[in-house]
């Protein structure tokens, strides 16, 4: 038995003992399997760069001669190649100006103070699931003094008619393009035009959280210049699509963004050397861009043979969210619970070297679970039929974990 497969054995005799591990523990050593599974395994849907190991994440230096010239000096607080990024950024979204952002939790408070002193009005109209309100620990009230108001909690973009008829005045309408925690979902064109319109009629500015921005080309079909049109001022992530090494821009009016910078030093984001991110973030745009709409479309044939694979297997219930992905990104909900699909998802990268679910699974119900599927360039080498088999040898491992015990719990079905 290889280390690895032993470490493996061990840890899952440990998580078959709860009397020996906190659930703490028994989670952290779950998360571990995972990972090593995932890193062991030969085919996966995606290559996750936050996965994988320093020595390949810095290879990309390799190349960084093709992405800037290496000859000018590195920056300092915001200069050199971080302002050569800010200028492409802001002509790839077609806005007067870019400014670069260690975070987009910082680049999005920001963004809303600035307007909130344009407007005379601190509100800021949300969906319940954005990001700052269920990922950023109220930040936009508790450190930029902004008041969000949530337009809809229902897992699906907000509506012209739900901003028209929104019960109090509002100084921005902040849209999630697209909404993470209900799927990735987008409107359609027509449906986002016609919100924008209704923000605009009631004398609002429009900010896109667009940190998956780049991915919705595809679905609206039209180029990214055209999307970010729509929007008085948008947010971009560089290491959500294209696994740089982290980092956002803020791009809209240049009386905006100059602000913006002002702000970003009191914030604590002007930062003495960022070329490393800077790179990365160039290397995605240089390499990763141009393929976003081959993955989105690629998508859409995992999702379908996923729901055939399923269908065949005689699993009795389960749901692709959305059946036709609209990014590269989506969920697959199964009535089975956490530590069984975890179990069953974790023993097959390990057993056969293929990771289909690489993602955590979370509980959504009793019984009930979900987990998101990320489709990436490693994708691209499956077939449909290849998907239906790996989802067809997951649910005979499912079947197989039903009886026995798990984290001290009996899991069968």
């Amino acid at each position: 038995m290889s280390d690895t497969a032993e470490q493996s054995a061990e840890q899952a005799a440990d998580e078959a003992r709860p009397e020996r591990l906190t659930e703490e523990e028994r989670l952290l050593r779950r998360r571990a399997r995972r990972i090593s599974a995932y890193h062991s395994a030969e085919r996966t849907l995606a290559r996750l760069g936050l996965l994988a190991p320093l020595r390949e994440r810095l290879a990309l230096f390799d190349e960084a001669h093709t992405l800037y010239d290496l000859d000018e000096p590195g920056d300092l607080y915001g200069n050199g190649i971080v302002e050569a990024l800010e200028e492409k950024v802001a002509k790839l979204l077609g806005k007067e100006a870019a400014a670069f952002f260690p975070t987009g939790t910082m680049a999005q408070q920001v963004a809303l103070r600035c307007w909130a002193g344009r407007t005379g009005n601190p509100t800021v109209a949300l969906h319940a699931l954005a990001h700052p309100e269920v990922h950023e620990r109220d930040a936009f009230r508790e450190v930029s003094g902004l008041r969000p108001v949530r337009v809809t909690s229902e897992p699906r973009q907000p509506t012209a008619d739900e901003i028209r008829g929104f019960e109090e005045p509002f100084g921005a309408l902040m849209l999630e393009l697209p909404l993470r925690d209900a799927g990735f979902v987008l409107p359609t064109w027509e449906e986002l035009t016609e919100v924008v319109e209704a923000a605009r009629e009631r004398d609002a500015v429009v900010h896109f959280d667009g940190a998956r921005l780049w991915e919705t080309t595809v679905h609206f079909g039209r180029p990214l210049a055209e999307i970010a049109d729509l929007a008085d001022s948008v947010y971009v992530s560089f290491y959500k699509s294209f696994q740089a090494f982290g980092g956002a821009a803020l791009a809209g009016p240049r009386a905006l963004v100059e602000e913006a910078k002002t702000w970003r030093h009191r914030y604590g984001g002007a930062v003495f050397q960022q070329f490393p991110t800077a790179l990365s973030a160039l290397a995605g745009l240089e390499h990763e861009l141009p393929r976003l709409p081959e993955y989105v479309t690629h998508a859409r044939v995992v999702a379908a043979a996923l729901r055939e694979g399923f269908a065949q297997a005689g699993v009795p219930w389960a749901r692709v969210h959305p059946e036709v992905p609209h990014t590269f990104d989506f969920q697959v909900w199964l009535p089975y619970g956490v530590d069984e699909l975890s179990e069953a998802a974790i023993r097959q990268s390990e057993e056969t070297g293929t990771a289909l679910f690489v993602q955590p699974w979370d509980a959504k119900g009793p019984g009930l679970s979900m987990t998101e599927v990320y489709v990436r360039a490693a994708a691209l080498e499956w077939t449909a039929a290849d998907v239906k088999a790996a989802a067809a040898d997951f649910v005979a491992r499912l079947r197989e974990v039903g009886n026995q015990e798990v984290g001290g719990q009996e899991v069968g079905r």
